[in-house]
């Protein structure tokens, strides 16, 4: 699914996905992420849809979320891999701007130090950078990037972008406990988000089954230090730790809209319930994708998800 939501995001309203990468092709392979580790590691730009199918495909959801009466706050560029591989961002950003709508990208910032992905990343209204660490040891361990990437070219990169960009910056820091937890640590990141200067500054934390299942959240004294850390350098400072809510979105298909927003976003118990609910749809439905194999359930942190299981699906 190119499109899916709209979904409820902690940080953009109501929120359409555009996944314009196929599973799992990253510049990363985060040991949180909660699409699991990455099947194909690249750093080179490829063009895995036409801009033209992905406008067709935004706009069928636009129209859809609309017929139902679902509001669209934004149009986000966030998928199973890394949004900037996509050597068409650009001009898809172009095409999609006569919807009206505000436009984000969602990029863990690996390729900013390319000139064109800094210059189609202008044309966005909104963008979140990653910054998890500014150690290369750490970045190393948690991010654990393509082998040609450098960390400082990265950072270098991120300074003219946010030097150039009119539109809303943001940052995301997300805390695994025990790798880049502590004091020190934070203050670096606090130290190099204000020269960055963006207009908020999150401190997340792994609220999805992580990639890895060592992965633990920090407690609360940790979290709480590293929120007054960051708030002595950046003006702006957030927690993204809370959970979204279950405001999903039906648009017409119940199995469709369960399998495109799981694929990208696992979804909560209550949530799909809640979703089935306002499609008039009943659990045999989640039942039904498990059996086909279609659809994972799994615990975490005392919870039940269910995300799409992505095996086989269409890569590169």
């Amino acid at each position: 699914m190119i499109a899916f939501g709209p979904v409820p995001s902690r940080r953009l309203g109501q929120s359409l996905g555009i996944n314009n990468i196929p599973p799992k092709v990253c510049t990363y392979s985060c040991v949180y992420c909660q699409l699991g580790r990455t099947v194909k590691m690249r750093v080179e730009r490829h063009a895995p849809y036409e801009p033209e199918e992905i406008l067709k495909a935004v706009r069928n959801k636009v129209e859809k979320a609309r017929e139902v009466g679902e509001s669209v706050d934004y149009l986000t560029f966030v998928s199973d891999g890394e949004p900037t591989l996509d050597v068409n961002l650009g001009r898809e950003i172009e095409l999609l701007k006569p919807l009206g709508i505000e436009i984000a990208v969602i990029t863990n910032a690996s390729l900013m130090w390319r000139e064109d992905v800094r210059e189609e990343l202008m044309k966005a209204d909104w963008v979140s950078l990653k910054v998890d660490s500014t150690r290369e040891e750490t970045w190393k361990r948690i991010d654990r990037p393509h082998r040609a990437l450098q960390l400082t070219s990265i950072l270098d990169g991120m300074l003219e972008f946010a030097d150039a960009f009119q539109g809303e910056l943001v940052t995301e820091t997300m805390l695994v406990e025990g790798i880049n937890d502590s004091d020190d640590h934070v203050q670096e990141v606090a130290d190099f988000l204000a020269r960055l200067w963006p207009a908020r500054a999150y401190v997340s934390i792994p609220t999805r089954p992580p990639a890895e299942e060592w992965v633990r959240v920090p407690d609360e004294k940790a979290i709480n230090r590293a929120y007054q850390i960051l708030s002595k350098r950046v003006e702006q400072v957030e927690y993204l730790i809370g959970y979204e809510g279950n405001a999903f979105a039906f648009t017409g298909n119940i199995e469709d809209d369960l399998l495109s927003i799981t694929a990208v976003h696992p979804m909560r118990e209550e949530a799909v319930r809640e979703l089935l609910v306002r499609a008039g749809a009943d659990w045999p439905t989640v039942h039904r994708l498990i059996a086909q194999g279609q659809l994972v359930e799994m615990e975490y942190e005392g919870y039940t998800f269910y995300t799409r299981k992505l095996d086989g699906r269409r890569g590169w």
